[in-house]
C-alpha cells in the first residue's frame, strides 16, 4: 500500500490511473469533480504483482504520468 500526494491549483474533473507497463489500466483511484488543493490518495497494490506501474494524472486539459515500482 501507498499513498499518491497531488496537488491542483483550480476546481475541474480530477481522474487518476493506475496502468501497468503495458498500458492495461490496472486501477481508476480518482474520479471527480475536486476544488483547488492538496489531496492524498490510498492505492493498495497487495493483489498486484512486482513491477513497474504508471499513474496519470489529468485535470482540466493538464496530464502528469509518473513510474512507481512495486516491489515485494
Amino acid at each position: 500500500s501507498t499513498k499518491i500526494y497531488y496537488s491542483i491549483k483550480e476546481e475541474g474533473l480530477v481522474t487518476l490511473t493506475v496502468y501497468d507497463v503495458l498500458g492495461k489500466e490496472i486501477a481508476s483511484l480518482v474520479n471527480e469533480n475536486q476544488p483547488a488543493g492538496n489531496y492524498e490518495v490510498d492505492f493498495n497494490a497487495s493483489q498486484l504483482p512486482s513491477g513497474v506501474y504508471i499513474y496519470t494524472l489529468q485535470v482540466n486539459g493538464f496530464t502528469s504520468s509518473k513510474k512507481m515500482l512495486l516491489m515485494k
